[in-house]
């Protein structure tokens, strides 16, 4: 479920046909996905994942409830048919525990869990298709997701990742990076350089996103 290896040609372009700082084609689907309170079907490149989310509504388990907060539930579902692999990854498996531990780490200082103490907000995850910026994908989604659903927020947490597999979740209006991950080795001297090249290219979807959040909010019918 990581990252592809990027490699570019001689003209500078990537696999893709992307240039090596262009970003990925963005498409983002709102309408309702089944009983969900709120979703959000993104395709980044070739990447695609839905994400469903339900509550705040009372939580299965006692273990899950806390008095002064809401649990967040995530759960990350990788089909068999999204990657070359076909290999079928279960719930239990150690990737996708890790995505789902990683989404969850990332919204808890984001969602003001504050306001529905003895509650549970479930994020499901579904990746679809993987080729490449599949943790990114999961975040982006699961943050609208979670707006088109209500759940007040302090923020859009945007995600994007460059070469050498960095990625970053960086909320806009403060700049506070809340997620950092490395896939591989990096000099130190090029992470800065790195960092801001994804606050660049978060500040690009922030506004996609910000304008798809709108649209959806201006075609919902008032009783």
């Amino acid at each position: 479920m990581g990252s592809r290896i990027e490699i570019l040609n001689e003209a500078g372009f990537r696999s893709d046909g992307r240039r090596q700082f262009e970003l990925r084609d963005l498409t983002i689907d709102l309408s309702k996905h089944g009983e969900a309170d709120g979703s959000a079907l993104i395709s980044h490149g070739l990447t695609q994942v839905l994400v469903s989310v339900y509550g705040p509504r009372e939580a299965k388990m006692r273990s899950h409830t806390f008095h002064d907060r809401a649990n967040i539930n995530v759960e990350v579902v990788v089909a068999s048919f999204s990657t070359g692999e076909r290999r079928k990854r279960q719930r239990g498996d150690k990737r996708v525990l890790e995505f789902a531990a990683t989404i969850k780490s990332t919204f808890e200082p984001v969602i003001r869990t504050n306001l529905y103490p003895r509650s549970q907000i479930d994020i499901y995850v579904q990746v679809l298709q993987q080729d490449g910026s599949t943790l990114q994908t999961c975040i982006n989604a699961a943050t609208l997701a979670l707006m088109n659903a209500g759940i007040p927020m302090t923020d859009f947490t945007l995600e994007e990742n460059d070469i050498p597999h960095v990625t970053v979740a960086v909320m806009p209006k403060t700049k506070k990076v809340v997620l950092v991950t490395m896939e591989t080795r990096l000099h130190v001297d090029r992470f800065e350089e790195i960092l801001n090249l994804a606050r660049d290219a978060g500040a690009i979807l922030h506004q996609e996103m910000k304008e798809a959040i709108l649209a959806r909010s201006a075609n919902i019918s008032v009783p």
